[in-house]
């Protein structure tokens, strides 16, 4: 246990899956954390993440006092799990941290097979993971009971929206140990505002390829809207497993002419290929795309699910109902229509996540978290 409420903390943050706004999320967080003197490290999945993850995790090396780790972690419950949670939980015995920080349903559960100690915290966040399915399914009621079996092995939870926090206590229940909610936060350069490209199209999708994504969606709204004599341009910017099947259905719909994929670009140069950015997600927690989008001022439209409605604030005009083709391809084209209300809106969104989305408020949010947890004890 640290000795004073100031005192530098040894943090090592655990992940499964090093892609997508999770692991952007973490690498924000180790460097604002060794940024205010801690001693942070990060252990990550070894099967994903590809030469993006290597890059990435290079860059922030020398920032990590406690270093990096990968371990081979399946995404499914599989046989070789036992043996990876051993291997787990004797790195953790060799760095000795303060604080256990798991990030998603699989680290989390590693974070939490580690006994209760005087000496260090445990800490989950579960950025949708686990909570993404419903508890009527067969798969959501069997992640629910080992929520459930966790749920008091679990010093502090960390919440990144609301929504993830009043999903977990209806799905799972009440937990003994702390609750906090703190929103993810962007860095100061990313309000700096995006110049639209000369080719872009009239809309444009970014980030992962998934099916709780729904990309697919979008490109049916826009087979909708051209069908409809709306004949309007997209850009998906992105890759992921679904990559084949959603270029299988671009071809089915004769969209060839109308869609182009332009595979995994930085965030910030996606936006710049669109007048206006799609989120048709099916689940979502707090997806960093709506807030850096937001931040930069890009005119966007997005679906009413999970914590977007807490990004978007006030500006409900800027959401449509998750799972609709209709309801998307309705507010793709009002927002075209009238662009001018559109980047009135934007503008106005920019000034929220100004004030409660910053990288900095998120950091010292989650520290005082981590703070607040020792002291219970």
């Amino acid at each position: 246990m640290p000795e004073t409420s100031t005192s530098p903390l040894r943090i090592l943050h655990a992940v499964r899956a090093p892609v997508g706004g999770i692991f952007r999320h973490i690498l924000d967080l180790a460097v604002g954390q060794a940024e205010r003197g801690h001693e942070v490290g990060i252990l990550a999945d070894s099967l994903t993440g590809g030469e993006r993850a290597e890059a990435a995790l290079k860059e922030i090396a020398p920032k990590l006092k406690l270093g990096i780790y990968r371990l081979a972690i399946r995404r499914e419950p599989h046989p070789i799990d036992s043996l990876t949670a051993l291997h787990f939980l004797r790195l953790a015995r060799s760095l000795k941290p303060d604080v256990l920080h798991g990030h998603g349903a699989k680290a989390g559960a590693f974070v939490r097979l580690k006994g209760k100690s005087k000496k260090s915290i445990r800490v989950y966040t579960p950025h949708g993971g686990s909570l993404h399915y419903p508890p009527g399914t067969l798969k959501g009621a069997a992640y629910a009971r080992m929520e459930r079996a966790l749920m008091n092995r679990t010093d502090l939870f960390l919440f990144e929206s609301a929504f993830a926090r009043d999903t977990y206590l209806r799905v799972v229940g009440k937990p003994g140990g702390l609750v906090r909610c703190v929103f993810n936060g962007v860095t100061a350069s990313e309000f700096d505002p995006v110049p639209v490209a000369e080719d872009a199209t009239d809309i444009v999708y970014v980030g992962e390829f998934r099916e709780i994504k729904g990309a697919d969606l979008l490109i049916q709204a826009v087979a909708r809207l051209r069908a409809d004599g709306k004949p309007v341009t997209l850009t998906l910017a992105g890759d992921g497993e679904e990559t084949e099947a959603l270029k299988a259905l671009v071809s089915r719909l004769n969209l060839g002419d109308a869609v182009r994929f332009i595979g995994h670009v930085r965030a910030r140069f996606g936006f710049s290929k669109g007048k206006l950015l799609v989120v048709p997600s099916r689940g979502d927690s707090m997806p960093y795309v709506v807030i850096e989008a937001a931040a930069a001022g890009i005119p966007m439209v997005a679906a009413s699910v999970g914590g977007i409605p807490e990004i978007l604030g006030p500006h409900t005009s800027g959401l449509f109902v998750a799972n609709s083709i209709g309801a998307m391809a309705d507010a793709i084209e009002m927002a075209l229509a009238d662009m001018d209300a559109t980047r009135e809106r934007a503008r106005n969104l920019r000034e929220r996540i100004f004030v409660h989305f910053s990288q900095k408020a998120m950091v010292d949010g989650i520290i005082s978290g981590y703070r607040d947890a020792f002291n219970e004890r």
